[in-house]
């Protein structure tokens, strides 16, 4: 895929309200890219249009539940990114309609469209083996992806970490309250935490030529962690001490049916997300081993947890964010 320039060319990006989709909209803004940000409330994201100059990104409606919003916000598309999501059901917004069927619509409407490139953002883990639905259908998406549209390039980020995360964000507002944070199974899954701004310059790299058509890329940051750990630098960046109650992944599961009729917002796991921390989520050695990384699509130098977190957790501290100026 030759590399292409971005001034004459309209992205279309089905998810650009959400967490990675605005960092991505942002980063091919710099790059010249005409944007149309899809979203099923575009009324609602008003935001992402300061990101480039007047004009330039166009927030437009589109529901992957509906092929025909689809393939309407795709017309006349040259780049098509799907960063469309969700880590629980609920609803009518299912894992299968949305990661499996929704990621079909997207890459038939990317074909008949006549785009050039599609990149798909799916999850390490997507496995059809897997015993969480969340894994299991972001691999039938990549399927149904791949055989509408073979030339796609796939991307595989670990955990997602940024101002808006839900990961860092949660269990720091946890520990604000909580006087132990839930050490499931053990806190021994390991994670490799990615910044979202390099996935985002990951996924622009890759419209530009950095990526190998029909690959599968595994975005992974410099560190592999613990859950443990992950909760230790979480607490250690807000300036509390707490303790870490075991939660065997038996007992998790117990609770996580038990708090089934609350809203997802309102529960702290789902039986699924139990089911995906007994399994690590780390780039693999095969990828590592043939360059289907982060490197490998252009973006030579990760951003680590350090650099990045502790400027957005820290108005979880005891005295707020300006705890650093009042001693």
């Amino acid at each position: 895929m030759a590399a292409q320039g971005g001034s004459n060319e309209l992205v279309t990006i089905f998810g650009g309200s959400g967490f990675v989709g605005r960092h991505t909209v942002r980063a091919l803004a710099k790059k010249g890219y005409r944007i149309r940000a899809a979203s099923r409330r575009p009324d609602l994201a008003g935001y992402l249009q300061p990101m480039g100059d007047v004009g330039q990104i166009q927030p437009v409606q589109a529901n992957l539940r509906y092929p025909d919003s689809v393939r309407r916000a795709a017309e006349g598309a040259h780049i098509v990114i799907n960063s469309v999501g969700i880590l629980a059901s609920g609803g009518a917004q299912t894992f299968k309609a949305l990661h499996d069927e929704g990621a079909r619509a997207v890459a038939r409407a990317a074909r008949e469209a006549g785009a050039r490139c599609l990149v798909h953002i799916s999850a390490i883990g997507a496995s059809a083996a897997s015993p969480a639905q969340y894994a299991r259908t972001k691999a039938a998406g990549e399927a149904a992806v791949l055989e509408e549209f073979p030339g796609a390039i796939i991307v595989r980020p670990s955990i997602v970490f940024g101002p808006e995360d839900d990961f860092f964000n949660r269990f720091a507002a946890m520990a604000r309250i909580s006087p132990a944070l839930p050490l499931v199974g053990g806190g021994r899954t390991r994670f490799q935490p990615v910044f979202v701004g390099d996935v985002a310059a990951a996924i622009a790299h890759a419209v530009q030529g950095s990526g190998k058509p029909g690959e599968v890329y595994e975005l992974g940051g410099p560190e592999v962690l613990s859950f443990r750990e992950i909760l230790e630098r979480t607490l250690e960046y807000v300036g509390r001490k707490r303790g870490f109650a075991p939660l065997p992944f038996w007992l998790a599961k117990l609770m996580a049916l038990a708090t089934w009729p609350l809203p997802n917002a309102l529960r702290p796991l789902t039986y699924d997300q139990v089911r995906l921390l007994q399994s690590d989520n780390v780039v693999s050695g095969a990828a590592s081993k043939e360059g289907r990384t982060l490197a490998g699509l252009g973006v030579a130098t990760a951003q680590s947890i350090e650099t990045i977190v502790p400027g957005y957790l820290e108005r979880f501290r005891p005295k707020g964010q300006y705890s650093h100026y009042r001693g």
